[in-house]
Parts: C-alpha cells; structure tokens; sequence
C-alpha cells in the first residue's frame, strides 16, 4: 500500500511540475508499479488492450479524415455564421453544440468528432483554439450527464439502484433512474460551466508563441502558384469525340516541340456519381493515351494554346463551364495527388549547363519542370530547350510519391521547404461526402442499441473505411493522425487503478468517509461522497471510480435513514466532471496535444472549476432528489 501512494504522489509532482515528458511520467510509474511487485504484468499492461484506448486510436484515424477531407473546415464554416466574429458567440455554440452531442455519443467520440471541426473554426475566426479545445472536452462531459447514455457511470449508479432495490436493501417504492432522469443535472453542469469557463479561460489559456507563429520554413502550396504566375498561364481542354488525338500518346503528338506548350497534368473522369466526385488527376507522362472526355492542363502563350486547340479540334473550356460534371469550373491547379515544390540547383550538380530535357528528370523521377526561378527572373515558357545555372531553383510538378524521392540527389539539388507537409494540409475535399457518411453511420452504430456492434468496433471500422476510400490519403497518413504521447499516457494511467484497488487503498478511503462522516448531516455527507469521489477520479479513470464509489454512497445513505439517490447521483457527477487532470477521462487526454496543454494549464482552469461545480451539487441534488 505504501510503495503504490509514494509511486502515486510522486507521479503526481512531477505531473505538476511539467518538467517531464507526461508520457514517460507515466511509464515510469507503470514499472515502478512492476518493479515493486504492485501489479503483475498482464494487470501492468492491461491499458494498453483497455477498449477506450483502442477506440482513442480509431477515434484519431477517424477526425483525420474529417480534417483532411475538408469536412471539418466546411461544418465549422457553417457555425462560424452562426458565430459572426464574436468570440463569446463561437465559445457559447462550442459548448451547446458539444454538449448536445454528447448526450447521445460517448465523449470520447464526441470530442474526436469535434475537435477537427473547432481548430478549423478558431483558425477560420482568428481565435486561439487553446481557449475552445478544453472547453470542448470538458461541454462533452457535461453532456454526458443529460442522459443515462451519456457516460458509463451513470450506467453504474442506475445498475446500483436496481440491484440494492432488488435485494430489498432499499425500498423498492424509490423511483427508477431513467432515460432523462439526468437532465436536470446535466443543464445545471452545463450553465455552471459556462458561466466560469467563459472568463476563466479567457485569462488563463493566453495564446502560445508557437500558435502566434507557427509558419514554417518554406513556402506553401499557394504561394508558389501565385509567385510564378502558373494560374495566369493556365489553360484547359477538352478532348471531344471530334478529336484529332483520341488514342494518341503525348510523346506521339509531340507538344511541347511544335507549339511550345507544356502538357501539365490530365484529368478523366472515373465514373458519374451524382454524390461523389469522381475525378482522376494524372501526371502527362508520355506513355498516357489520350481518352474522349479527358481534360488537359496546358501552361503556354496564349496564342500558341489557341493554335494548338484549333489544329487538334479541341476545346478550350472558359471558367463558367465544368470541365467535368461534379468538378470545379475554375481553372485551378489542385494537390490532391499531383504536387509542386522548389529545387536549388547545387555548385556541384552535374545538371549545369545542360538543357532540361537533356537532364532526365522526367525519365528518372517522373517529374516535370513548370518554372526557373533564376536570381529576380521567372522563367516558365519554352523551358526544354534553356540551360541550367549554378543556383537556379527549378519549380517542379509530379506524383507526391515522386516529390518525395527528390531528396535522395543531395548532391545535385536541395530540394526547398517542406512540400510533403504542405501536401498533408492539401484537403481532399471531393471526399468529404464520404467522410460524413463513414461519420454519421459511427454515431448510429454507436447510439442504436438495436445494432448490435460494439462502439469499440464501429470506431475501427469507421478509421479502416477512412483509409480504404481514400480520406485518409494512406496508412503511413493514418499513423501520423495518432497521437500515441496521448494514447501512452492514458494507457499506462490506467493501471494505477488496479494498484490502488488491489492494496487497498481506495477501500481505505471508503472506510474513512463512512467512519467519519456516516453520522453526520445528510449535507455533510453527501460533501463528503461528493469529493471523495471527484478527488480519486483525478488519478483513476472515471468509471472504474463510479464502481468504487457507488456502493459506498449507497451504504452511507442507508447508514444515515435517508434517501441513495442524490448520494448516487454525487457519485456520478463527480466522477464525469472530473477538469483537474489531463488523464482522468479520455476527453481531456484528447485535447491536450492539440491545444498545447499542460498539466497546469488543466489545474488552472479545471480545479476551480471542479471545485465549484460540487459546491453547487451539494445543493442542487437534495432540491432535485429529496432526502
């Protein structure tokens, strides 16, 4: 017992202190457990198979296809209309949104569905999403507390009541816990946590130098179109059936020698959905037979393009016409398969001073040049036949994939910035009505009861669906959405639980509470059970609290001649709104990462809070629930 408190309290201060990774904090006191014979190692490493951990993993493969899909961006759009440019409005929709949400849907699915659309909607508002994401955690919560659904504890306390009722150990006169039961308790948690979190935060959860300027070396995407002028000098074409080059290649027709124009990329339709855009961006390799209905993207003069479209009996499409039907009517250069990026060409490369078509690249790397950015100078026509110079950087255009080969000639290039980051911004937002619809039927799965899957299992079929139709751009993409320094923590937490349990101390706290305060007032005693319970939820996990608390609270309502239900209620209440800590439930874990969170900034922000809300409980519960 003594080994697990010391273990216990020092994880503790150096939670506090912040000076340590809280990850490895946390490892560490899961082997000190070990070493001191505490746990045994299937009990160790028992987080690590714990299904809400499993579930964080799928619910983070599940919010980074809704991010890079472009669907947060679209839903935080719509209530950022809503909002205006009133930060009070988007944190008051923040928290209702959130909390009507999580009255139906676990909060942990409730969080990783909300935070991608809440840093889209502070980035879209010029906010600090530090001042929304702990709000949202803790709105999911107290969401959780309007219906028996919402969190597992409440399930417990309802269970409690019907086995003590069953066993005559309580009146079997005494109301059900039902559906609603909890809603009263829910709005009260709720307008609680308005009312403090809207100053609290505002002063506490300042802006962080590294959100203030978070631009990375390099340049995006965006920039590099406008700095070379590419839109200017692009162009589209439609292949009809009239055609003069249906079932030709690009090297048979040999474009880019009679005209001087450069075939950028093509796209061909793969199908008519009338849901889904279905459109194929492909590289002009020189093997690519062209198709009836494909569009090519030409960079040249415009005279040149006009002639060209004349001699092969190809339209030119304007920007008020589709160039396929589901597509953007803009000409526009997108990234969702084929990218650009900057090289500079090295003192030593053996490219310098010979012609870019005698370089290789497109035979080597599959890319193509777009541009020549040569001291002040931008060169982007007739490029095939212009020698290289020491220190010219070369704009170029290829698969991802090959981009990212790039970096493996050192000696001949440095390739500039950081392109494969700004390809995982690029959003692939032709498939955000397939992340909505793998989103929407999670929720049902995990709301019906009449389907009989698991929410656990809807979760990993939802981020495996998010891979395999292509949301998430791959499985390597899938990884990176994980934030396993948040998965570690709370797996490796978890445990700390069963030590507690098993050496007895949580049984000793119990005894103690029922010792000192099982004579006292009814008020008194609810206090007691109230933060008895919020204090042990800040180092085990919620539910596994509400198990060890429920049935104390029951016999010291028994002991006292008074009614369990608000003692049962207190169970659940303190154990859901548990602020104070960022491993106490799988919420606060969630956003921790994503708003740079410490572990102060939850004490700041999450004790006053916490404390507050079970002064408030104490007496709300006997108006709501008599005695």
């Amino acid at each position: 017992m003594l080994a697990t408190i010391i273990i216990l309290l020092i994880s503790a201060a150096l939670f506090v202190s912040g000076k340590v990774r809280s990850d490895l904090v946390a490892l560490c006191a899961l082997l000190a457990l070990l070493l001191c014979q505490v746990l045994v190692p299937s009990e160790a490493l028992a987080g690590f198979s714990n299904t809400t951990v499993i579930m964080m993993v799928g619910l983070f493969i599940v919010g980074g296809g809704i991010f890079q899909t472009g669907l947060a961006k679209m839903i935080g759009g719509q209530v950022i209309k809503l909002a205006g440019t009133s930060e009070a409005r988007l944190f008051l929709l923040v928290m209702l949104v959130t909390a009507m949400i999580g009255g139906f849907v676990s909060n942990t699915g409730t969080v990783a569905l909300m935070l991608p659309i809440v840093v889209s909607m502070a980035a879209y508002a010029g906010t600090s999403s530090r001042r929304l994401l702990m709000p949202l955690a803790f709105a999911s919560s107290m969401g959780g507390m309007m219906t028996l659904i919402g969190t597992p504890p409440n399930l417990i306390i309802q269970e409690t009541l019907a086995t003590a009722k069953a066993s005559g150990a309580v009146s079997a006169s005494l109301p059900d816990i039902s559906f609603f039961t909890f809603l009263p308790v829910g709005l009260i948690t709720l307008v609680v946590g308005i009312l403090v979190l809207m100053p609290l935060t505002k002063v506490v959860l300042t802006p962080k130098s590294s959100e203030k300027s978070n631009k990375q070396g390099g340049k995006s995407l965006g920039e590099l179109v406008k700095e070379y002028g590419l839109a200017d000098n692009l162009f589209r074409t439609h292949i009809g059936p009239s055609a003069k080059i249906i079932g030709k290649t690009i090297v048979e027709l040999d474009i880019y020698r009679q005209y001087g124009v450069n075939v950028i990329e093509l796209r061909r339709s793969a199908g008519h959905n009338k849901f889904v855009r279905t459109v194929n961006q492909q590289l002009a390799s020189p093997s690519l037979m062209l198709q009836q209905g494909d569009v090519l993207y030409l960079s040249g003069e415009p005279e040149k393009v006009q002639q060209l479209a004349e001699d092969f009996a190809i339209k030119l499409i304007d920007n008020h016409t589709d160039e396929i039907e589901g597509s953007s009517s803009n000409a526009s250069l997108d990234f969702y398969d084929i990218g650009i990026a900057e090289i500079l060409i090295m003192p030593s490369s053996s490219m310098i001073n010979r012609k870019i078509m005698e370089v290789g690249l497109r035979n080597k790397f599959n890319i193509n040049v777009l541009g020549i950015r040569r001291q002040n100078e931008y060169l982007l026509h007739n490029l095939g036949g212009e020698k290289i110079h020491d220190a010219d950087v070369l704009l170029v255009q290829g698969a991802w994939k090959d981009i990212a080969r790039l970096r493996t000639e050192s000696s001949n290039w440095v390739v500039l910035g950081e392109p494969l980051q700004e390809a995982a911004k690029v959003t692939l937002d032709y498939k955000a009505p397939i992340a909505a619809l793998i989103m929407i039927a999670m929720i049902v799965m995990m709301c019906v009861d009449s389907i009989p899957v698991a929410p656990v299992t809807a979760v990993l079929l939802a981020a495996v669906l998010m891979v395999i139709t292509g949301c998430v751009r791959s499985v390597e993409a899938a990884y990176k959405t994980i934030n396993w320094q948040t998965i570690v923590l709370f797996a490796a937490m978890l445990p700390m639980s069963t030590a507690l349990e098993k050496t007895g101390v949580s049984a000793m706290i119990a005894d103690f509470i029922i010792n000192t305060f099982g004579a006292s007032s009814p008020h008194v005693a609810l206090g007691a059970v109230y933060f008895a319970t919020s204090i042990m939820t800040i180092f085990i996990s919620n539910t596994v609290t509400a198990v060890l608390m429920a049935p104390i609270a029951l016999q010291c309502a028994i002991g006292i001649g008074v009614s369990p239900i608000p003692f049962l209620f207190a169970v659940t209440v303190a154990a859901s709104m548990c602020f104070a800590s960022p491993f106490s439930t799988p919420p606060n874990a969630l956003v921790m990462p994503a708003g740079q969170y410490t572990f102060m900034d939850f004490v700041k922000v999450g004790l006053p809070l916490q404390v507050l809300m079970g002064v408030v409980m104490i007496f709300a519960l006997p108006l709501l629930f008599a005695f």
